[in-house]
């Protein structure tokens, strides 16, 4: 901010590819904790009448959303998005990262999961079948609830 005055944390979707169970759990806690959420994506999302609640969508290709939050997310923001390069971006500046199965993004561990992301798109872009994520389930919602209650109760 220009005049010198502290932003609150916030939480960052990246919300093309995240589950609605996420995203409600999102909704919820944003109007219990009174904390801004900005969900990103390149189409137009529809989200429940809330003056913590925003959708800002972005022009552009594959990436468009991803920079959009990479260049916002800052020092105690929480990312929540499953894209793994996405998450080593925010981790550099400072943001804390989480998947929607709630599953944190550390320094510790980011570099290995970029590492075998990188190695099963080549096996993908050899052909092999290397199927997909398992289906969102209960335990998932469960966990990144758990995750999201952990990151509001630390930025009290």
């Amino acid at each position: 901010m220009s005049d010198g005055a502290a932003r609150a944390a916030q939480v960052w979707v990246d919300a093309d590819a995240c589950p609605g169970p996420v995203k409600e759990i999102v909704f919820r806690a944003a109007e219990r904790a009174r904390v801004q959420v900005t969900l990103v994506a390149n189409q137009w999302l529809r989200t429940p009448p809330s003056r913590f609640i925003r959708a800002m969508q972005v022009q552009g290709g594959y990436d468009a959303a991803d920079d959009a939050i990479a260049e916002r997310a800052t020092t105690g923001d929480l990312v929540v998005t499953q894209d793994i390069p996405l998450a080593a971006r925010v981790l550099a500046n400072g943001a804390d990262a989480v998947d929607p199965r709630g599953e944190r993004f550390t320094a510790d561990t980011i570099a290995e999961r970029l590492s075998m992301r990188n190695f099963m798109d080549e096996l993908r872009g050899a052909g092999v079948q290397t199927g997909g994520p398992a289906a969102f389930n209960a335990r998932d919602r469960q966990a990144f609830a758990n995750q999201l209650d952990r990151w509001l109760a630390a930025r009290r």
